[in-house]
């Protein structure tokens, strides 16, 4: 036994007891809810290592579930989600509300197992490293050839020497927050930790205890602003603050201290302030949703991020070191894009981002295959299917849960046609594990002896 406990949260008892299965045959204590409800019972008697986390659940679904552990200070594990139906859009939303990865149905064994061992390694990575600087492997994002890349690159490196506020524009996944943390572990003069706060978490009525913490019958909790001391506090997100917790955070920045809520004595503030937004601050002044004066104290100094549709030409530079990290952190085996399936990539929007194209390569290596990765891969790696149109019926007249299995049957069906029967084959394809697929196949009533008829 490792010892590491894991929760388990979603409506499908397939999917539950699979799960469960997978993890306690890898050495974890797995425990297990089938609702919003019950899962906060377990968190309440017994706090995880590792939450697994469905997004869509018949009482509570699991980003509103996520926010809420955060809201109330419940947070102390990471968690990470688990959806048959995710977009770029709510794994951004789900990691801005704490979520430490996303997952998608049909789940791969590999990918899950690895997943759950990154978490619950970064979880202890940042908990002993809470005094100091964390040891971990920033993933490469300073890397590309473009005039951008040039001079984030410049802009970062004379953040070494630098003790003054910074603020990062830029759309989510774009990596804001790891460029706010290179350019901290970069800084000889910061010996304090990083600590993120993503501000559009903080709910209004708690905001201001979770930033400054608060003293109960002699016991203290510290809040975010005391942890960051001597270290570095990254506002992500800054223009989403509370109004209460803006003012809090302005008088921390302007008195150098602050004093907890139920507490007389003023703890000093000294750390430097970075922070994060989606636009140009001022415009969100003008509107009044950011304190003109907290707009000033945070802006000493701006870095525009650009989205990656408009450096394009970072892609293969980017691919590359994308591999090459999850060769040496996660040991999966080196492949490499053909230029063509380099070409393919620069020529999408990629609405994620950094982030999106980082788990695009994930996905294609955990998967397999051999050492070229071309265009073909590519395209199944992204849903796409050029010039073919979809030959699926899919049933509106079926509960949704129904309806979602006729479809699961109808594209295996389809798939295995493809691959002739060849069940290895297929598991390539769709990129599920053998065990998963077989049980998935089962599940559907699909024979395959007489697919292979």
């Amino acid at each position: 036994m490792n010892g590491n406990s894991v929760l388990v949260v979603d409506d499908e008892p397939d999917i539950r007891n699979l799960l469960q299965e997978i993890l306690e045959d890898e050495g974890y204590e797995v425990s297990t809810a089938d609702n919003a409800a019950a899962a906060q019972d377990c968190i309440s008697e017994s706090r995880p290592d590792l939450v697994l986390l469905d997004i869509w659940m018949p009482d509570t679904d699991g980003v509103t579930l996520l926010k809420n552990w955060q809201g109330s200070g419940e947070l102390a594990f990471p968690v990470i989600m688990i959806s048959g139906h995710g977009t770029v859009e709510t794994a951004v939303e789900a990691t801005r509300h704490g979520a430490v990865d996303f997952i998608e149905k049909p789940v791969s064994l590999a990918k899950l197992l690895l997943t759950v061992e990154k978490a619950l390694a970064e979880g202890q990575a940042a908990n002993s490293d809470a005094a100091g600087k964390s040891n971990v492997r920033r993933l490469p994002l300073l890397t590309g050839g473009s005039a951008h890349m040039t001079a984030i690159r410049k802009a970062l490196a004379e953040q070494s020497s630098r003790s003054d506020s910074l603020l990062l524009i830029g759309e989510p996944g774009s990596g804001r927050v790891l460029f706010a943390q290179n350019a901290h572990d970069a800084n000889a003069k910061i010996q304090g930790p990083f600590i993120q706060l993503r501000c559009d978490t903080l709910s209004a009525t708690h905001s201001v205890r979770e930033l400054v913490g608060e003293e109960v019958d002699g016991t203290v909790r510290m809040g975010y602003l005391e942890s960051a001391n001597g270290g570095t506090l990254f506002l992500t997100d800054v223009d989403h603050l509370p109004p209460a917790a803006q003012d809090c955070v302005r008088n921390a920045i302007e008195h150098q201290g602050f004093v907890r809520v139920g507490g007389t004595t003023r703890v000093p503030f000294r750390c430097r302030i970075m922070a994060s937004a989606r636009m140009d601050i001022q415009a969100t002044v003008r509107e009044g949703r950011l304190d003109a004066t907290l707009a000033r104290l945070i802006s000493s100094e701006t870095i525009n991020i650009k989205p990656l549709r408009e450096h394009p030409e970072d892609i293969p530079a980017l691919l590359e070191a994308f591999v090459n990290w999850h060769v040496e952190e996660e040991g999966l085996p080196y492949r490499h894009f053909t230029v063509a399936g380099q070409n393919r990539l620069r020529n999408l929007d990629w609405p994620g981002n950094l982030l999106e194209l980082k788990n695009l390569v994930q996905r294609i290596l955990l998967i397999g295959g051999s050492a070229e990765i071309e265009v073909n891969e590519v395209d199944r790696a992204l849903g796409v299917q050029p010039n073919k149109e979809s030959s699926f019926a899919l049933r509106h007249d079926l509960p949704l849960r129904e309806a979602r299995a006729d479809f699961e049957r109808q594209y295996l069906l389809k798939c295995l046609s493809e691959v002739q029967g060849n069940i290895g084959d297929l598991a390539k394809h769709v990129g599920m594990e053998r065990t998963h697929l077989y049980r998935k196949l089962r599940n559907l009533n699909i024979d395959l002896d007489k697919v292979r008829e």
